[in-house]
């Protein structure tokens, strides 16, 4: 069983910057080429969607609307990635859960939650 523990959410006015942490419990990458962690986001009503994920390979995919603005990065010793979020806008306001994929399985963080006033 892999555990996350997500850190970092919080209130923050447009145009800031936040950066969100995940710790996972085991190593996720460097034993296979799909193992992954990442961000979603999940506004109410609405799909969960993805926002960045980075793979053992350090592919790092991002959705569109936040190119340009979030970072992902990951430190592999302390089995952590990072969402660096600048110029945050009200539209990015959600609940942010992070996401491991580990030899197929999926895991999920317990969200924190993000909010951009303007």
């Amino acid at each position: 069983q892999v555990q996350l523990v997500e850190s970092g959410g919080g209130l923050v006015q447009a145009g800031g910057s936040l950066t969100l942490s995940c710790a996972a419990s085991v190593s996720i990458f460097g034993y296979s080429s799909t193992n992954a962690m990442g961000w979603y986001r999940q506004d109410p009503g609405k799909q969960r969607e993805l926002v960045a994920a980075i793979t053992s390979g350090v592919s790092t995919n991002y959705a569109d609307s936040v190119k340009g603005r979030f970072t992902l990065s990951r430190d592999n010793a302390k089995n952590t990635v990072y969402l660096q979020m600048n110029t945050l806008k009200p539209e990015d306001t959600a609940v942010y859960y992070c996401n491991a994929r580990r030899f197929g399985f999926i895991y999920w963080g317990q969200g924190t939650q993000v909010t951009v006033s303007t």
